[in-house]
């Protein structure tokens, strides 16, 4: 059974300009898991990567009801993509099925995570 689903649309070019404002925003949002996947990537897809990710632990979020704060933070989250590619929620606080789709344009990301009872 469902339990949530959050759906997120972010604009590249800020979290490109958030970047490079502030060296920090990746460690913010990323694992050191999401983090060493990022590494491997070129630098056009680093920032769909970020952008993907920060979009998702938004729809996450969303999903729970809560939002970003004191219930989800970014690094209650690790989505890391499997060996297709597929993104994969691998940590989350809920207790039961989280799925994550993730897509994008040159310009936008857009994310949507499902949450699932367990059973």
């Amino acid at each position: 059974m469902i339990a949530g689903i959050g759906i997120d649309v972010t604009d590249i070019c800020r979290i490109k300009k958030a970047v490079e404002r502030n060296r920090h925003f990746i460690n913010r949002i990323l694992t050191s898991e999401e983090i060493n996947q990022l590494d491997s990537l070129s630098e056009k897809r680093r920032f769909e990567y970020i952008s993907g990710r920060f979009s998702a632990k938004e729809a996450y979020s969303k999903a729970m009801g809560s939002g970003l704060g004191p219930i989800v933070k970014f690094h209650d989250l690790t989505i890391i993509n499997n060996e297709d590619g597929k993104p994969i929620v691998s940590h989350h606080p809920f207790d039961g099925n989280a799925f994550v789709s993730i897509s994008h344009t040159d310009e936008i990301v857009v994310t949507e995570v499902i949450l699932e009872n367990r059973g």
